[in-house]
């Protein structure tokens, strides 16, 4: 087996897979007053937030072109590749991987396998890290899959944001709309539920919401029954999440713990200075 893992532009990619020979990223591009922007490549998070402080229109994302997907498949088989393993961010926010479910016939002689991470940002790059790692150490496709499956069903994340419009507007949270008018004085936990963003809690503050997200990270973590990884991802908004970190390695000394930020796709959805915390099983 030869084999290509193919992710999108809104996974956090740690350091030393990002030039993997066997690593491949499709942008998705971001609109921002009329202009299309693909995520990785014409903008990067800096200048995403910089042009949504101006911005006169609210900004949305699109999928990536078909045949661009196509086209990348097509010169992976080229190259020689026989399998193309493609992660991608959660079908509960993008209808992305239900395109490539729609495509992943269509190019003879190389299977494509989507697989849907159910998340994204921080954990999804830990999915593509894996993989590639494991096909390193030459394990079969179906272990690697298998492998991919333990770190999918025991990943958590929760999001504090401070406005809720941009989730709405977006159409990305769960029931969001009936949910507004309740929250002008309360901040919200957010989480993931079968890939969809859902309300998970409403505090009263943002030092209690933190500190409850905190104190759930930690049960979940005494929950998955394997080695940890903890995550702080932030929208533009670095010192808060190094606040977070220095709190989460305070109460849990043990715990392996990255900071990481939300690229433009997602910022799009939830807004400058989100924070956000998550834990997956290694």
């Amino acid at each position: 087996m030869k084999l290509a893992v193919v992710t999108d532009s809104s996974a956090y990619l740690p350091e030393p897979i990002r030039n993997h020979k066997d690593l491949y990223t499709i942008p998705i591009p971001v609109i921002v007053d009329g202009t299309i922007y693909n995520e990785g490549t014409d903008i990067e998070a800096d200048e995403f937030y910089a042009l949504l402080k101006n911005s006169k229109e609210f900004p949305t994302t699109s999928q990536p072109a078909l045949g661009e997907v196509l086209g990348l498949y097509g010169s992976l088989k080229d190259k020689g590749y026989d399998t193309i393993l493609s992660i991608h961010l959660s079908g509960g926010i993008s209808g992305f991987i239900s395109t490539l479910y729609g495509i992943k016939d269509e190019i003879e002689g190389v299977e494509i396998i989507p697989y849907d991470s159910e998340i994204t940002s921080m954990p999804m790059g830990h999915m593509v890290e894996a993989a590639l790692q494991m096909n390193d150490e030459q394990k079969s496709l179906s272990e690697i899959l298998a492998h991919l499956d333990v770190i999918r069903d025991n990943t958590y994340a929760y999001m504090i944001v401070d406005d809720l419009n941009n989730l709405v507007r977006g159409g990305r949270l769960t029931n969001g709309a009936a949910l507004i008018g309740g929250l002008l004085k309360i901040k919200p936990i957010l989480t993931f539920q079968k890939g969809k963003i859902i309300l998970f809690e409403k505090i009263r503050s943002s030092k209690k919401a933190f500190a409850r997200a905190e104190e759930i990270i930690g049960q979940r973590d005494e929950e998955i029954q394997h080695p940890t990884k903890f995550y702080v991802i932030h929208a533009n908004n670095l010192a808060v999440a190094e606040e977070e970190k220095a709190k989460l390695q305070e109460k849990y000394p043990d715990a392996t713990i990255e900071i990481g930020h939300f690229g433009p796709v997602i910022g799009t959805h939830l807004g400058e200075k989100a924070i956000g915390i998550a834990i997956s099983a290694q």
